[in-house]
């Protein structure tokens, strides 16, 4: 079975059911919204640097870093994303490149190379190998460029079923989205457990120093079964701000649902 086929026309039939969801907020990103969350919103200062984002979907993050003072070039797999990525780019008026291709031909169809590469939740559970994802990565960033990424932990997924492992089998179902208005529809995707020691080790021996690992007790979506939310006062780079956070317990213990990796490209 053709993964990237397949994962390819199921994102592409997503895009506009998530375009008009409540989840992804296009309405309120127009007006002046921003899609960033605040664990990479406190990592990262994108003013003045060349940005590329990898998994973009149709761009709403891509365009925030851009409205933060980034130049960015947003990377993703799907057709109908990159399409809407670029009309929500005209409609913002932010001045944005967007190109569609597999990750792993990043290296061939992007030009030039970057001070920051970024990813962030939900990216790389749908690539087979992460050796050829972190080279991918360490090839797009200038000596001294900064490798930023934010993800769902995997230690949640074990208790939806899933392996903490990698295997090369791949899990293979139908699925609904994950966005308020998903209806009864499903699609079907293709999909890889990538354990924490995995994701580390191939940025390792791709050359990314490592100078930051973090894991945190919340999900800033409400993405998953059985989550409980709160509302807390965060300090950004912005200011404070009020920000809702989703967590779960297991026998009175909040489960670790993100983390996040900083390095830096040897030089």
């Amino acid at each position: 079975m053709d993964y990237l086929s397949v994962n390819q026309q199921g994102w592409d039939r997503r895009v506009q059911t998530h375009v008009t969801s409540d989840f992804y907020d296009v309405a309120g990103f127009l007006k002046g919204n921003s899609s960033l969350q605040e664990i990479e919103l406190a990592a990262l200062n994108v003013a003045g640097k060349s940005l590329l984002h990898l998994q973009c979907h149709f761009g709403l993050d891509t365009l925030s870093w851009a409205r933060l003072g980034a130049k960015v070039t947003g990377v993703d797999l799907s057709i109908a994303a990159i399409e809407q990525a670029n009309s929500l780019a005209v409609q913002a008026g932010l001045d944005a490149d967007f190109v569609c291709t597999d990750v792993y031909k990043v290296t061939e169809q992007v030009a030039g190379q970057f001070d920051i590469v970024f990813t962030s939740y939900g990216a790389i559970v749908w690539l087979p190998d992460l050796d050829k994802w972190a080279q991918t990565i360490a090839s797009k960033l200038n000596a001294g460029g900064q490798f930023y990424m934010v993800e769902f932990h995997p230690a949640q997924a074990v208790f939806e079923g899933y392996s903490y492992f990698h295997q090369d089998e791949p899990d293979v179902e139908d699925e609904p989205t994950y966005t308020e208005n998903a209806g009864d529809e499903t699609e079907t995707f293709i999909s890889w457990s990538h354990s924490l020691s995995d994701v580390l080790n191939a940025l390792i021996r791709a050359g990314i120093e490592i100078e930051s690992f973090n894991e945190y007790p919340f999900s800033p979506y409400d993405c998953f079964d059985g989550l409980t939310e709160e509302s807390v006062e965060v300090a950004l780079p912005q200011g404070k701000a009020s920000r809702l956070r989703y967590f779960v317990e297991q026998q009175g213990q909040r489960l670790p649902l993100t983390y996040a990796i900083s390095g830096v490209k040897k030089g």
